[in-house]
Protein backbone atom coordinates (compact mmCIF):
# COMPACT_ATOMS: atom_id res chain seq x y z
CA UNK A 1 0.00 0.00 0.00
CA UNK A 2 1.46 3.31 -1.21
CA UNK A 3 1.25 5.62 2.10
CA UNK A 4 2.99 8.60 -0.19
CA UNK A 5 0.46 11.70 -0.73
CA UNK A 6 1.88 13.80 -3.45
CA UNK A 7 0.96 17.73 -2.80
CA UNK A 8 0.32 20.28 -4.75
CA UNK A 9 -1.05 24.01 -3.62
CA UNK A 10 -2.32 25.32 -7.26
CA UNK A 11 -2.88 28.60 -6.20
CA UNK A 12 -5.64 30.52 -7.24
CA UNK A 13 -7.58 28.64 -10.56
CA UNK A 14 -10.73 28.44 -12.26
CA UNK A 15 -12.78 25.79 -10.66
CA UNK A 16 -13.35 24.26 -14.18
CA UNK A 17 -9.96 23.46 -15.02
CA UNK A 18 -9.28 22.32 -11.75
CA UNK A 19 -12.11 20.10 -11.93
CA UNK A 20 -11.07 18.82 -15.18
CA UNK A 21 -7.34 18.23 -14.01
CA UNK A 22 -8.79 16.03 -10.70
CA UNK A 23 -10.34 14.25 -13.52
CA UNK A 24 -7.68 12.86 -14.85
CA UNK A 25 -5.66 12.52 -12.12
CA UNK A 26 -8.56 10.65 -10.48
CA UNK A 27 -8.88 8.56 -13.85
CA UNK A 28 -5.11 7.51 -13.93
CA UNK A 29 -5.57 6.00 -10.72
CA UNK A 30 -8.90 3.95 -11.88
CA UNK A 31 -6.91 3.04 -14.65
CA UNK A 32 -4.55 1.30 -13.17
CA UNK A 33 -6.38 -0.66 -10.43
CA UNK A 34 -8.50 -1.84 -13.56
CA UNK A 35 -4.95 -2.93 -15.49
CA UNK A 36 -4.12 -4.55 -11.89
CA UNK A 37 -7.43 -6.44 -11.75
CA UNK A 38 -7.64 -7.90 -15.58
CA UNK A 39 -4.11 -8.58 -15.67
CA UNK A 40 -3.33 -10.03 -11.97
CA UNK A 41 -0.62 -7.14 -11.80
CA UNK A 42 0.38 -5.08 -8.36
CA UNK A 43 1.03 -1.79 -9.54
CA UNK A 44 1.37 1.29 -6.75
CA UNK A 45 -1.46 3.42 -7.27
CA UNK A 46 -0.50 7.28 -6.07
CA UNK A 47 -2.64 9.43 -4.32
CA UNK A 48 -2.91 13.46 -4.55
CA UNK A 49 -3.72 16.34 -2.80
CA UNK A 50 -4.62 19.43 -3.99
CA UNK A 51 -4.79 22.79 -2.23
CA UNK A 52 -6.70 25.42 -4.25
CA UNK A 53 -8.43 29.26 -3.98
CA UNK A 54 -11.10 29.42 -6.68
CA UNK A 55 -12.62 32.79 -8.04
CA UNK A 56 -15.99 33.10 -7.14
CA UNK A 57 -18.22 29.99 -7.94
CA UNK A 58 -21.62 27.89 -6.78
CA UNK A 59 -21.55 24.19 -7.58
CA UNK A 60 -24.17 21.79 -7.27
CA UNK A 61 -24.27 18.21 -6.47
CA UNK A 62 -25.59 15.51 -8.21
CA UNK A 63 -28.39 15.14 -5.70
CA UNK A 64 -28.64 19.05 -4.99
CA UNK A 65 -31.93 21.49 -5.62
CA UNK A 66 -31.38 23.91 -8.17
CA UNK A 67 -33.83 26.12 -6.47
CA UNK A 68 -30.87 26.73 -3.79
CA UNK A 69 -29.52 28.37 -5.85
CA UNK A 70 -31.19 31.96 -5.25
CA UNK A 71 -30.16 34.20 -7.94
CA UNK A 72 -30.46 33.86 -11.96
CA UNK A 73 -27.61 34.18 -14.65
CA UNK A 74 -27.43 37.78 -15.05
CA UNK A 75 -26.97 38.52 -11.37
CA UNK A 76 -24.01 35.54 -11.09
CA UNK A 77 -22.55 37.46 -14.08
CA UNK A 78 -23.02 40.58 -12.39
CA UNK A 79 -21.03 39.20 -9.32
CA UNK A 80 -18.40 37.94 -11.40
CA UNK A 81 -19.75 34.57 -10.28
CA UNK A 82 -19.97 31.18 -12.10
CA UNK A 83 -22.10 28.61 -11.65
CA UNK A 84 -21.42 24.46 -12.38
CA UNK A 85 -23.56 21.73 -11.71
CA UNK A 86 -21.02 18.59 -10.82
CA UNK A 87 -20.50 15.06 -10.12
CA UNK A 88 -19.90 15.17 -6.18
CA UNK A 89 -22.40 14.10 -3.11
CA UNK A 90 -23.69 17.16 -1.54
CA UNK A 91 -26.26 19.97 -2.52
CA UNK A 92 -25.11 23.86 -3.58
CA UNK A 93 -21.90 25.33 -2.32
CA UNK A 94 -20.14 28.16 -3.05
CA UNK A 95 -15.94 28.85 -3.15
CA UNK A 96 -13.92 31.68 -3.53
CA UNK A 97 -11.18 33.97 -2.32
CA UNK A 98 -10.22 33.00 0.98
CA UNK A 99 -11.57 30.03 0.92
CA UNK A 100 -9.08 27.08 1.61
CA UNK A 101 -10.20 24.11 -1.06
CA UNK A 102 -8.42 20.58 -0.24
CA UNK A 103 -9.13 17.86 -3.05
CA UNK A 104 -7.65 14.48 -2.13
CA UNK A 105 -7.28 12.32 -4.97
CA UNK A 106 -6.92 8.85 -3.13
CA UNK A 107 -6.91 5.30 -3.31
CA UNK A 108 -8.44 4.22 -0.32
CA UNK A 109 -7.30 0.91 -0.35
CA UNK A 110 -3.79 2.27 0.25
CA UNK A 111 -5.06 3.53 3.66
CA UNK A 112 -8.80 1.74 4.55
CA UNK A 113 -11.76 1.03 2.46
CA UNK A 114 -14.48 2.93 4.53
CA UNK A 115 -15.80 6.38 3.11
CA UNK A 116 -17.94 6.95 6.52
CA UNK A 117 -14.41 6.81 8.08
CA UNK A 118 -13.03 9.32 5.03
CA UNK A 119 -15.42 11.71 5.87
CA UNK A 120 -15.21 11.78 9.70
CA UNK A 121 -11.08 12.01 9.17
CA UNK A 122 -11.76 14.84 6.71
CA UNK A 123 -13.97 16.52 9.85
CA UNK A 124 -11.39 15.87 12.09
CA UNK A 125 -8.70 17.67 10.33
CA UNK A 126 -10.49 20.91 10.15
CA UNK A 127 -11.58 20.33 13.90
CA UNK A 128 -8.18 19.71 14.96
CA UNK A 129 -6.45 22.78 13.04
CA UNK A 130 -9.57 25.04 14.32
CA UNK A 131 -8.63 23.98 17.81
CA UNK A 132 -5.10 25.54 17.30
CA UNK A 133 -7.03 28.74 17.45
CA UNK A 134 -8.49 27.68 20.58
CA UNK A 135 -11.98 27.22 18.21
CA UNK A 136 -13.84 24.28 19.22
CA UNK A 137 -15.32 22.80 15.80
CA UNK A 138 -17.83 20.20 16.01
CA UNK A 139 -20.03 17.78 14.31
CA UNK A 140 -23.63 18.31 13.26
CA UNK A 141 -25.45 14.50 13.27
CA UNK A 142 -26.49 14.23 9.89
CA UNK A 143 -24.83 16.80 8.09
CA UNK A 144 -21.37 16.56 6.86
CA UNK A 145 -18.87 19.12 7.33
CA UNK A 146 -17.71 21.19 10.48
CA UNK A 147 -19.28 23.47 12.30
CA UNK A 148 -19.57 25.94 15.67
CA UNK A 149 -22.24 25.84 17.99
CA UNK A 150 -24.00 22.29 16.57
CA UNK A 151 -27.33 21.26 17.83
CA UNK A 152 -28.05 24.87 19.44
CA UNK A 153 -29.74 28.30 17.52
CA UNK A 154 -26.23 29.42 16.58
CA UNK A 155 -24.76 26.82 14.63
CA UNK A 156 -23.09 27.63 11.93
CA UNK A 157 -21.09 25.82 9.37
CA UNK A 158 -17.32 26.71 8.73
CA UNK A 159 -16.27 24.14 6.16
CA UNK A 160 -18.48 22.16 3.89
CA UNK A 161 -17.52 18.99 2.66
CA UNK A 162 -19.13 16.47 -0.49
CA UNK A 163 -17.23 13.86 -2.04
CA UNK A 164 -17.23 10.97 -4.73
CA UNK A 165 -15.56 8.29 -4.76
CA UNK A 166 -14.91 5.27 -7.20
CA UNK A 167 -13.39 1.72 -6.96
CA UNK A 168 -12.23 3.53 -3.62
CA UNK A 169 -10.92 6.73 -5.56
CA UNK A 170 -11.71 9.39 -3.98
CA UNK A 171 -12.14 13.61 -5.41
CA UNK A 172 -13.83 16.80 -4.57
CA UNK A 173 -13.29 17.14 -0.79
CA UNK A 174 -13.60 20.03 1.64
CA UNK A 175 -13.86 23.64 1.43
CA UNK A 176 -12.41 25.79 4.54
CA UNK A 177 -13.90 29.43 5.28
CA UNK A 178 -10.75 30.93 6.46
CA UNK A 179 -10.94 34.88 4.68
CA UNK A 180 -13.89 34.21 3.11
CA UNK A 181 -16.23 36.68 1.93
CA UNK A 182 -19.88 35.56 3.96
CA UNK A 183 -21.81 37.67 1.55
CA UNK A 184 -21.85 35.22 -1.40
CA UNK A 185 -23.32 32.76 0.98
CA UNK A 186 -26.60 34.76 1.21
CA UNK A 187 -27.36 34.14 -3.01
CA UNK A 188 -27.91 30.88 -2.11
CA UNK A 189 -29.20 28.01 0.19
CA UNK A 190 -25.75 26.52 1.65
CA UNK A 191 -25.84 23.00 1.42
CA UNK A 192 -29.51 22.75 1.40
CA UNK A 193 -29.78 23.60 5.12
CA UNK A 194 -32.65 26.24 5.54
CA UNK A 195 -32.04 28.49 8.60
CA UNK A 196 -28.49 27.90 9.28
CA UNK A 197 -25.23 30.36 8.98
CA UNK A 198 -22.23 29.81 7.64
CA UNK A 199 -19.26 30.83 9.71
CA UNK A 200 -15.34 32.42 8.53
CA UNK A 201 -12.17 32.01 10.79
CA UNK A 202 -11.10 35.18 10.79
CA UNK A 203 -14.73 36.67 11.96
CA UNK A 204 -14.24 33.96 14.57
CA UNK A 205 -11.28 34.90 15.70
CA UNK A 206 -12.18 38.73 15.48
CA UNK A 207 -9.40 39.41 13.39
CA UNK A 208 -9.07 41.50 9.78
CA UNK A 209 -6.87 38.03 8.13
CA UNK A 210 -6.02 35.18 9.16
CA UNK A 211 -2.74 34.05 7.76
CA UNK A 212 -3.59 31.39 5.27
CA UNK A 213 -0.32 29.99 4.82
CA UNK A 214 -0.18 28.62 7.91
CA UNK A 215 -3.68 27.12 8.19
CA UNK A 216 -2.12 25.51 5.09
CA UNK A 217 0.26 23.97 6.97
CA UNK A 218 -1.76 23.17 10.00
CA UNK A 219 -4.36 21.34 7.59
CA UNK A 220 -1.44 19.62 5.59
CA UNK A 221 -0.10 18.48 9.19
CA UNK A 222 -2.95 16.71 10.22
CA UNK A 223 -4.16 15.20 7.31
CA UNK A 224 -0.82 13.48 6.99
CA UNK A 225 -1.22 12.52 11.20
CA UNK A 226 -4.95 10.79 10.56
CA UNK A 227 -4.39 9.54 7.39
CA UNK A 228 -1.19 7.89 8.50
CA UNK A 229 0.65 9.48 5.00
CA UNK A 230 3.70 10.97 3.86
CA UNK A 231 3.05 14.38 1.89
CA UNK A 232 5.45 14.88 -0.64
CA UNK A 233 5.56 18.33 -1.85
CA UNK A 234 5.23 18.81 -5.49
CA UNK A 235 5.72 22.30 -7.83
CA UNK A 236 2.87 23.60 -9.70
CA UNK A 237 4.63 23.49 -12.82
CA UNK A 238 5.69 20.15 -12.51
CA UNK A 239 1.86 19.02 -13.15
CA UNK A 240 1.67 20.54 -16.64
CA UNK A 241 -1.51 22.11 -15.86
Amino acid sequence: MNKKVQFTDLGIKDYKETWEFQETLFQEIVDIKIRNRREELSLETPNHLLFVEHPHVYTLGKSGDIENLLINEKQLEAKGATFYKINRGGDITYHGPGQLVGYPVIDLENFFTDIHKYLRFLEEVIILTMADYGLRGTRSEGETGVWLDAGTPFARKICAMGVRASRWVTMHGFAFNVNANLGYFDNIIPCGIKGKAVATLNAELGVEKVDEEEVKQKVLKYFAQLFGAEIVQQKKEALHL
